[in-house]
């Protein structure tokens, strides 16, 4: 029996707790250069694609903007595009929100993607509702948060109508002769629904890989069930094998209801790692990088978040805070920290720091800086492997420490490895696309001319 294949994504360092900005090996995350060489290091490793993050404002924590945020977030489209031009196999994918754009003009910046890439473009949809956000664009923060992913729905739903109104060889090859389309070609989309009033025909050409690759990252039931019926690829954070299998099993579980297979869907976890030549020199690395990763003041900042206090008072080196949370504070500074989800766990955080004297930066390194995989080379590829072939994961998004050096040490040292066991590509094939990298099967379009009401 073939080895399951294993697939591998490439997470630019961004702007949180995981990226050691104060190494004297970090670089800049605006300039171009560190883009080029973090993408031309994933084609060096044969990775499917590079994933960039995007935030749509600077996080700020009491009335400053926070320290993680170092310098600015570029827009993931140009960046993108960019990209395309210095590589010539790995994917490009982006997160894009679903809240604060309008399906035809974003299903057309990717489309256009596709082709500058040559069938490389992929989309990370991502939803928001919170109106620290929204302040940036027009209508501010309008969105319930339980319409969030109704919205995120009928916008990827529309997207590939738009994708798909273009049948395959509408384009004529000999542009010279004046005829561009071919008799009938692209359809109209008429879209009426809840979030979206559309009529349109759309002005991109079916890209080569049909449509973009749609990734996604939710994880409550509607986040779940959005990615099962949407989502081509799911960048989660369950990264302990048994909870990995179990998310996946429980996402896969749900394709067969939209007549989907579980080829269909490729599901890659964030992982994080630390190599060292033996099992003992990772683990001091591991713990070396993860205080650099919780500064005090970063640990501190955490536990705020978390409390919805002022707890400035406190020393990061001492214990948890004893008074209560307030449990009735929103977030507004675009930190992902304030579910309510979070502020329960605050009882088994207590227990934890009692139970081994842990103060509160080492119990925001125990919850935001555990390291998914730490060890030599050898043992890493064999983790890597054994959750691929046992069915926990598809394979990882790599999350590095350092910009734009993060991926070096794994492309250079794992990569090897995991060919000789006959899990990973040797080589790209000539003129795959992104879909074709990931195993994917071939777009089925729907059709796009039917009236939605």
């Amino acid at each position: 029996m073939s080895r399951r294949q294993i697939h591998l994504a490439a997470h630019f360092p961004g702007v949180n707790n995981t990226t050691v900005w104060n190494d004297p090996h970090s670089g800049s995350q605006i300039d171009f250069s560190s883009f080029e060489y973090f993408g031309r290091t994933a084609e060096k490793g044969l990775f499917d694609y590079v994933f960039l993050a995007e935030g749509l404002r600077l996080r700020e924590h009491r009335g400053r903007i926070h320290g993680r945020d170092v310098v600015g977030r570029p827009n993931t489209l140009s960046v993108l595009a960019a990209l395309a031009a210095v590589t010539d196999h790995v994917g490009l994918v982006g997160t894009l929100n679903t809240t604060f754009n309008e399906p035809y003009e974003l299903a057309r910046e990717l489309a256009t993607l596709d082709w500058l890439s040559a069938g490389r473009a992929g989309w990370n949809a991502v939803t928001s509702s919170d109106a620290f956000h929204g302040a940036n664009f027009r209508r501010g923060g309008f969105l319930d948060h339980a319409d969030r992913y109704t919205r995120a729905a009928e916008f990827a739903e529309l997207a590939k109508k738009l994708w798909d109104s273009w049948a395959e060889g509408d384009v004529v090859a000999d542009a010279a002769a004046g005829e561009y389309l071919r008799a009938g070609a692209p359809a109209r989309v008429r879209h009426s629904g809840p979030q979206f009033d559309v009529d349109a025909v759309f002005d991109v050409p079916r890209s080569p890989q049909g449509r973009p690759v749609i990734v996604q990252a939710g994880d409550s039931a509607d986040g779940r069930d959005f990615g099962a019926a949407h989502a081509e690829v799911i960048f989660s954070l369950h990264t302990e094998f048994d909870d990995a299998r179990a998310f996946y099993d429980d996402v896969k579980g749900r394709l067969a209801a939209g007549g989907r297979d579980e080829e269909s869907l490729k599901i890659l976890p964030a992982a994080s790692f630390v190599i060292g030549d033996t099992a003992e020199e990772a683990e001091e690395r591991s713990r070396e990088i993860a205080r650099q990763q919780v500064r005090p003041e970063v640990a501190l900042t955490y536990v705020e978040q978390v409390w919805g206090r002022d707890l400035s008072g406190y020393d990061p080196d001492g214990p948890l805070p004893e008074i209560d949370p307030d449990t009735g504070a929103e977030s507004d500074h675009g930190w992902a920290n304030r579910h309510a989800a979070v502020r329960r766990r605050i009882a088994s955080l207590r227990e934890l720091s009692e139970s081994e004297n842990l103060s509160i930066r080492e119990v925001v390194i125990r919850l935001t800086a555990r390291h998914t995989f730490v060890g030599t080379p050898a043992h890493i590829a064999a983790e890597i492997d054994r959750y691929v072939q046992g069915r926990a994961t598809d394979g990882f998004t790599i999350v590095g420490h350092l910009t734009p050096h993060g991926l070096d040490e794994f492309a250079d040292r794992v990569v090897p490895l995991l060919q000789e066991r006959g899990s990973y590509r040797q080589a790209y094939e000539d003129g795959a696309t992104l879909r074709d990298l990931l195993g994917l099967p071939a777009v089925r379009p729907l059709d796009a001319s039917v009236a939605v009401r």
